[in-house]
């Protein structure tokens, strides 16, 4: 019985190791998805007037520079911190006792071998837990990204992703989201606060980011499937 429990339990490690060696959503450098977004090409037939004024691009000489359309780009400024912290007590007592006199006829109690009959009980049950989870991240620093698309309402749609070689590994920082023109400072930056719907993926790939992650034996016997 023992050698076939260990062999149905290493048969499902074996499917998990299968299932977990490619993962469809890891990530590449050069993701099409997060392929550089170009504006479109000013038209063919150009009216020349004589002023200095074009209405279709921001003039730098008196405006501020900043993404407005589509294949402009934003610098987001990262400042992400967030921390949790819950905690939880209970506390359970229960106190029972229950006390019977001496058993009397006749005027006088009643003995057995000389003792007397009475009946005592007394039950105390006390439990108590505690427990506490706490947790905090932050990241910091910078990414440039595309101006993917200009809403009806002048939000702009930002996207775009910034890959680091250290060594024998890849670092990566990936953002998307929608910013408000007006949340852009005049050196066109904005705040990763500012971004709304924002999705903020740091991480890494090769030999230094794989050293820090389960292997599949370790994630059976540590996950929902272990029987024990």
């Amino acid at each position: 019985m023992a050698h076939t429990v260990i062999r149905t339990v290493l048969g499902l490690a074996a499917l998990l190791a299968l299932a977990g060696c490619v993962h469809p959503n890891s990530p590449i450098p050069d993701d099409p998805y997060y392929a550089p977004v170009y504006p479109d090409l000013p038209p063919s037939q150009v009216v020349t007037t004589g002023s200095i004024f074009n209405d279709g691009y921001a003039n730098e000489l008196y405006s501020d520079i900043k993404a407005l359309k589509v294949g402009d780009v934003i610098t987001v400024m990262l400042s992400e911190q967030t921390k949790a912290k819950k905690s939880a007590s209970n506390e359970i007592t229960k106190d029972n006792k229950m006390q019977l006199d001496p058993i009397s006829a006749g005027g006088g109690p009643i003995t057995v071998n000389g003792q007397t009959i009475d009946l005592s009980y007394k039950e105390k049950f006390d439990m108590s837990r505690e427990s506490d989870a706490d947790q905090s991240n932050s990241l910091a620093g910078s990414i440039s990204v595309n101006v993917l698309q200009v809403l009806a309402n002048g939000n702009l749609v930002i996207r775009g992703e910034k890959w680091i070689t250290i060594n024998d590994g890849d670092e990566f920082i990936r953002i998307t989201g929608i910013v408000r023109p007006r949340d852009i400072s005049p050196n066109n930056t904005i705040e990763s606060t500012r971004v709304a719907n924002a999705r903020i993926q740091y991480s890494g790939t090769g030999t230094f980011a794989d050293s820090q992650k389960s292997g599949w034996l370790s994630k059976f016997f540590s996950g929902p499937l272990w029987p024990f």
